[in-house]
């Protein structure tokens, strides 16, 4: 995001029409959006750039914000519209009464969108299948107000800018700001150019059974180049594997999931190898188009049954910027992991005010520190590891130093700059963490969540201590243990249905005691016993959390349930999924498989792309879940989901290290008969069928034994 370099206010600039929705942020339910980071592409379903967040954005900048093709005298009227992949996208429309001699439309006009790095490509294709000769003139407008993204999330962005003439070799407009530029040209050559307006004629004649064509073509671009750029072509780090199951839909979620997180990657400029940099996957778009510790961690995690190559740049991009100092301004301490990364300070509302390079997170450290263990028992290379290990350390030491300065031994956090983030675990919005009676509970707060994460990470830092002849290991083991007496004494709490975790201790240590989602992270890390686990996979199932789509972020018994809360009754697929697959570890497959089947259900809603989040109403109120109207769309941990959710169903675990590669179906049979190809652990491809019977095949590389159960 760019909020110091703004378009001047100037003559040349063009006031907008007011507007009943200024001052507020946009929706996105129904937009198509086709992605290449750090480039993206917002539309209606027509096509059109009209207004709202609809533009070609690139590196949180919008280089167009209209973009609308007319023909003079004649109705456009949409028969479709939609998604090609994660890039691409068509639209097709009929010119309504132009060259009909029965009712069938004779006069088409389709809409080719490719998106690419740092580029827009629209192909306008107008076809006569009549048998009339006709002719018309047909005319693009572009303009653009060069918004930075946080002035469009805003509901209000700057003035449009009056246009350029292209560059002496291009028919088009161009736009400049500061740093930032962006140009359009068209080819063919239009017949009339109106500067002022921005608009581009041509006029078109058409014999019956021909077509023409005009291709426009937008770049953007900083002058000093992108913050973190495309990836170089043919460089994904991961295989791509292809699944055939009796559900269709869980193929087609897969497909969509993975290509969106092909066009979600970016690529590190500080990588040792500049022919082969570091990569990472941007949280999602639109407004999280850039480096955020959490996501990029959680997703990577989740991918990791189709390779370590992604989790190894992430981890290596995020420990380059560990921290080093203590400076309140930007909540950097040492060892710790950092949360989010923009090119310029992110302003929203009055208060809130991140700096460039932020670290407000409780909760990245140790899930780095889970990440490289997690990596290594997928097979990443012990030199890979090893030079990772003294930034393990560092994040480890973090961890100590802040549960000892806690008073209480517990990780917390609390936003002492008075600008930043006042929540800074996963649920980070203000209102998000309270007590049943709907109170909001004041800092510092210890999340339950993140207290698993610690544990987790500190059992996993231990092992890897231990394997790589490290000093420390046993001290880990000890701390972790010693956390978990510590949470069971203060955070366990009981109602009606029985007992179950605070969300969070407040600032005096009282149990914040809301019912929410967050008992899903705790299953699986070993932080809980089994009479524990069992207690809480059978509050996971009860109505009021399991909405039939997928987990609500808070109980609709909670006073403040609401089904379009970002977190007090939303449903957030990736939550979810770290659900499903907490529950497959601790040993409750039926729990899982009714969590699962929901996400599934809902991704058929959303075309096979699951946004950030959706609304919490539940399969009860309708069988299609509502969106949460300014939803990202993709979302890169949303869109791993789809691969946790076949990890948890295929029961699949590794341990490189120790030579084994564990299958053990947890529900597979839902969709099977089941085959996936293309996975990846250690050396080599993984292969699984899985029969209608239950019958698993296996194929693994060469020195892993496979367990099955």
């Amino acid at each position: 995001m760019d909020s110091t370099v703004k378009p001047q206010d100037t003559d040349a600039s063009v006031a907008r029409p007011a507007s009943a929705t200024d001052g507020l942020q946009p929706f996105l339910h129904d937009a198509v959006v086709t992605l290449h980071a750090p480039s993206l592409v917002i539309s209606s379903a027509d096509g059109q750039f009209a207004g709202g967040v609809d533009g070609f954005y690139h590196g949180d900048r919008r280089a167009l914000s209209e973009l609308t093709v007319a023909a003079e005298g004649i109705a456009l009227a949409p028969v479709q519209g939609g998604l090609r992949g994660a890039d691409r996208a068509d639209f097709r429309a009929v010119l309504r009464g132009l060259g009909e001699t029965t009712p069938d439309p004779a006069v088409t006009l389709h809409r080719l969108r490719s998106t690419a790095g740092g580029r827009m490509t629209d192909v306008v294709e107008v076809t006569n299948s009549g048998v009339r000769h006709v002719g018309l003139r047909l005319t693009v407008t572009a303009n653009t107000d060069l918004a930075a993204m946080e002035q469009v999330k805003s509901g209000r962005p700057p003035r449009v800018l009056s246009p350029q003439a292209a560059d002496a070799d291009s028919i088009g407009f161009s736009w400049s700001a500061g740093d930032f530029g962006a140009q359009l040209t068209s080819d063919p050559a239009p017949d009339m150019v109106q500067l002022p307006e921005g608009r581009l004629s041509y006029d078109i004649d058409l014999p019956p059974g021909t077509s023409w064509s005009v291709t426009l073509d937008c770049v953007a671009a900083y002058a000093d180049g992108d913050q973190f750029p495309a990836p170089p072509p043919r460089q994904l780090p991961w295989l791509t594997p292809t699944l055939k199951s009796a559900d269709r839909g869980l193929d087609r979620w897969l497909t969509q999931s993975l290509a969106d997180l092909d066009r979600l990657r970016l690529s590190d400029p500080r990588s040792s190898d500049p022919g082969r940099p570091d990569q990472f996957l941007a949280a999602g778009a639109p407004w999280f188009l850039t480096l955020f510790g959490r996501d990029s961690l959680w997703a990577a995690r989740m991918l990791l049954p189709l390779g370590t190559g992604l989790a190894a740049g992430t981890l290596r991009t995020l420990a380059r910027r560990q921290g080093a100092v203590t400076d309140p301004a930007t909540e950097e301490q040492p060892g710790k992991i950092l949360h989010e990364v923009r090119r310029d300070t992110l302003q929203l509302a009055n208060r809130l005010a991140l700096p460039p390079v932020y670290y407000g997170t409780v909760d990245a450290t140790p899930l780095w520190i889970t990440l490289l263990h997690d990596a290594w028992r997928w097979g990443l290379a012990p030199q890979e590891v090893e030079a990772l290990l003294p930034h393990a350390e560092a994040a480890l030491a973090w961890m100590r130093t802040q549960a000892g300065a806690s008073g209480d031994g517990f990780l917390k956090y609390i936003d002492r700059s008075g600008h930043g983030l006042s929540n800074q675990g996963w649920k980070d919005s203000n209102d998000s963490i309270r007590f049943h009676d709907g109170r909001l509970a004041a800092a510092p707060i210890a999340l339950c969540e993140v207290q698993a994460y610690a544990y987790e990470a500190a059992r996993g830092g231990a092992a890897l201590l231990r394997a790589f002849g490290r000093p420390g290991a046993d001290a880990w083991e000890e701390w972790a243990e010693r956390l978990a007496d510590r949470f069971r004494k203060h955070f366990w709490v009981e109602d009606a249905h029985g007992p179950y975790p605070a969300v969070a201790l407040d600032g005096d240590g009282r149990p914040a005691d809301a019912v929410t989602s967050g008992f899903g992270h705790l299953l699986g890390t070993g932080l809980l016993t089994a009479e524990e686990s069992a207690l809480l996979a059978a509050r996971l199932s009860r109505p009021d959390l399991d909405a039939g789509h997928g987990l609500r972020t808070l109980s609709s018994d909670a006073v403040g349930f609401n089904p379009f809360g970002y977190h007090t009754g939303s449903i957030w697929p990736h939550d979810t999924a770290i659900a499903v697959h907490g529950l497959v570890r601790a040993g409750f497959p039926d729990a899982a498989a009714s969590l699962a089947q929901g996400l599934l259900t809902a991704s058929a809603a959303f075309d096979s792309r699951l946004p950030e989040l959706f609304a919490g109403h539940g399969a009860e109120a309708a069988s299609r879940p509502a969106p949460y109207p300014a939803s990202c769309r993709p979302q890169a941990w949303a869109a791993a989901a789809s691969v946790s959710v076949l990890q948890a169903a295929l029961g699949l675990d590794a341990d490189v290290p120790a030579g084994t590669v564990t299958v053990a179906p947890a529900f597979t049979t839902a969709y099977a008969p089941l085959s996936v190809s293309g996975l990846h652990v250690g050396p080599g491809a993984l292969d699984i069928t899985v029969a209608a019977d239950g019958t698993v095949d296996v194929t693994a590389p060469e020195g892993l034994t496979v367990v099955t159960r």
